[in-house]
């Protein structure tokens, strides 16, 4: 197994990156390969004395920013280290990519140069947040903020397979994010999809609302890219600032900090539940290859854990059981079309 890693776009730079992807290659003997992609003077300052056969370095200049907008920045920056890492998987010298990059460029450079999984109209961003007694998938989470009931359809599809294939859940729970649970809830759009989704083949519990997604035995929230990145970053943001307030309020006084002590291998357990790192990153399903897309702002953990990913997604062989499942869902949907409606009496 051969990944591609763009390690120029994130937050803390190359050195974090190199140092994540030399922690995968410690622990998963699997890799054949890491092609690291970006500046090859600052990639090689980053190794340091680190010295693995596995590990290719490839020179690209250029840095595609999280300011830089999506396509036109592709355009104008065709050397960006993301640019080439994902040529790599187009070429079919790697199997994969990962990357914490700008999250629109992954998306735009993965459906322009790999194309979408045929069949498959939109990709979607698989966000995998934990609940009460493990993870589910929020799907999509901002690959794309306008889709239509069809590429929701694609959606619970492609969260049931990963759910199965790369969570270990035999029979996973899909539920469409709704403002009630009526089949009448929701815009025209909601609606639609609720139907769609009631004639796939999935363990399909209709719609859901914001407070079931933590404690409702969930495994795939399906919804558009709009509502899955506010929803996403609304409690990504509510996590980190909860443990802010319980820190401030556990230090607050003696007899507080003396409970704080007492009970810091609870607040340490509570920590690792709601720490993205431990999933390292959000695969983009429905693409014609293996795409993880890393936060920004990734450490070295959260890398080594997104290629722990990804090389699962690969060994399991995602796509294939994804063409299949949309190419019998869509020919179901094209029969229903063209069935004659019956006359009223």
């Amino acid at each position: 197994m051969r990944i591609a890693a763009d390690a120029m776009g994130g937050d803390h730079g190359c050195k974090v990156v190199v140092e994540g992807l030399l922690q995968a290659l410690r622990q998963y003997s699997q890799i054949e390969k890491i092609l690291i992609v970006g500046d090859e003077p600052q990639l090689g300052q980053a190794l340091g004395q680190a010295t693995d056969r596995r590990i290719e370095l490839i020179h690209a200049p250029e840095v595609l920013t999280m300011d830089d907008k999506p396509v036109e920045g592709l355009r104008r920056k065709k050397n960006c280290s993301l640019s080439v890492a994902m040529d790599l998987v187009k070429t079919g010298d790697a199997d994969a990519i990962i990357s914490p990059g700008n999250t629109g460029g992954m998306v735009a450079a993965a459906s322009i140069k790999l194309r979408t999984l045929p069949g498959v109209d939109r990709p979607g961003i698989a966000a995998v947040c934990p609940r009460d007694d493990g993870n589910f998938i929020l799907l999509d989470a901002g690959a794309s903020v306008d889709g239509k009931p069809r590429h929701l359809m694609h959606y619970a599809i492609m969260g049931d397979i990963f759910a199965r294939e790369v969570l270990g859940v035999p029979r996973p729970r899909v539920g469409l994010l709704s403002v009630g649970t009526e089949a009448t809830k929701g815009d025209e759009r909601t609606q639609e999809t609720f139907r769609l989704c009631q004639g796939l083949d999935l363990d399909f519990v209709g719609n859901v609302e914001g407070h079931d997604l933590f404690h409702n035995g969930l495994d795939v929230v399906v919804c558009n890219g709009f509502v899955g990145n506010v929803v996403l970053k609304s409690c990504e943001s509510l996590a980190t600032s909860m443990m802010g307030w319980l820190k401030e309020e556990l230090t607050s006084g003696p007899v507080r900090k003396l409970g704080a002590l007492l009970a810091k291998d609870a607040f340490r357990a509570l920590k690792k539940r709601v720490d993205p790192d431990d999933i390292g990153g959000a695969p983009l399903l429905g693409v014609n290859g293996t795409v993880t897309i890393c936060h920004g702002s990734a450490g070295a953990r959260a890398i080594c854990n997104a290629v722990r990913n990804t090389a699962e997604a690969v060994d399991h062989h995602i796509n294939e059981l994804i063409v299949d499942a949309v190419a019998k869902a869509n020919d179901k949907l094209a029969t229903a079309a063209t069935e004659p409606v019956a006359a009223e009496a």
